[in-house]
């Protein structure tokens, strides 16, 4: 094929390439990486952006100026835009269940961050929409993404330390989320945000969900405001808690969180420490097996350099191509109904069954 042949087909090949008219709905601290994320696909576009706040709007408008898209502080007239395909969800949890349900049903394409909802009954009306539509809907469960990770977790998987008989892990945070940033006026309050479990600790639970592959059957509990008392006022949050899930085989996890971690003390705030029958395994971040008895540790997931925004990547990779979602909604909803099982464990201070939660997967 001479230059100009190629050129010309190229070019073809280039004006059919499939671009997928994108919203975005809730452009804050994280609604602003999603946006960034969708900006830098070549296969998608920014035709609308919605907020209720008109700072945060006009700063995405500004960074979105390129693709000229429409805003709105109306998210309704969002989904009633003919235009968008797909609509990215990035408000306070609370809404994200209703705003899921109008765009599947609408037809649109669903990225929602974490957690799909709030509560039980929030997610199963997500789960009965998502099954319902023929729409792909992918759950901001980003470390499903991670290619390191998958790495490790697969190992575990294939047996490299036999079988999985316990998990360690936790969430700790430094200090609380600042009392005068632009999400205290929702976070606070755990019928919006969920408390610091659904909200971010999903990601864990998530990751020991991935390793121990079914979901969990139980939870006991304890939960408490140990420091933060009425910080803000009218807090109703919890500061820290401790949990046990059991899983189906006899797993066990034993999860911690708070908001009090020294940023000066040893070892990371978050980790995941996985134990099996042959050793042990540091699963966030350094991928590193210890055997039991003797020998020294080895690496079974090398660092590598993650490819950026791979969760968006994923996304219109599903909807142009029929490629596999790193998380559906199964996954979504079995990471959200996790976090809830623990919250009503710590909130009921007794052991609370996935069975009683009452959805069908």
């Amino acid at each position: 094929m001479d230059r100009r042949s190629f050129l010309l087909t190229s070019g073809i090949a280039l004006a059919q390439a499939p671009v997928t008219a994108t919203a975005v709905i809730g452009v804050g601290n994280r609604g602003s990486y999603l946006l960034e994320s969708v900006l830098a696909q070549p296969n998608a576009k920014v035709v609308e952006l919605c907020d209720n706040k008109p700072d945060r709007l006009d700063k995405a408008a500004t960074k979105a100026a390129a693709q000229s898209p429409k805003t709105t502080t109306d998210w309704r007239r969002v989904i009633d835009n003919k235009d968008v395909e797909a609509f990215y969800i990035a408000t306070p949890p609370y809404l994200h269940a209703e705003m899921a349900v109008a765009a599947l049903q609408a037809g649109k394409h669903v990225y929602c961050e974490k957690p799909v909802g709030v509560t039980a009954a929030q997610v199963a009306a997500v789960v009965a929409a998502a099954q319902a539509s023929k729409r792909i809907f992918v759950a901001g469960q980003q470390l499903r993404s991670h290619a390191q990770l998958a790495e490790a977790v697969g190992k575990i998987h294939d047996g490299i330390i036999g079988d999985v008989l316990m998990i360690k892990a936790q969430r700790h945070a430094t200090s609380d989320l600042p009392y005068d940033s632009t999400s205290a006026d929702w976070y606070y309050d755990v019928t919006k945000s969920g408390g610091y479990l659904i909200e971010q600790s999903v990601h864990n639970l998530d990751v020991c969900n991935w390793v121990l592959h079914p979901r969990p059957i139980s939870a006991n509990r304890f939960g408490a405001t140990r420091l933060h008392t009425n910080e803000p006022a009218g807090r109703s949050i919890f500061d820290c808690g401790t949990l046990s899930y059991n899983y189906p085989g006899g797993a066990q996890v034993s999860f911690t969180q708070n908001v009090f971690h020294p940023r000066g003390m040893p070892h990371g705030g978050q980790n995941v420490l996985v134990y099996g029958s042959k050793g042990a395994i540091d699963l966030m971040y350094a991928c590193m097996m210890y055997p039991l008895g003797a020998g020294a540790p080895v690496e079974i997931a090398a660092k590598r350099e993650e490819v950026p925004h791979a969760h968006t990547i994923a996304f219109y990779n599903a909807i142009q191509r029929g490629a596999p979602l790193p998380a559906g909604i199964k996954i979504g909803a079995e990471a959200a109904l996790t976090a809830i099982l623990g919250h009503e464990a710590m909130t009921r201070q007794n052991t609370v069954t996935w069975n009683s939660l009452g959805v069908s997967l």
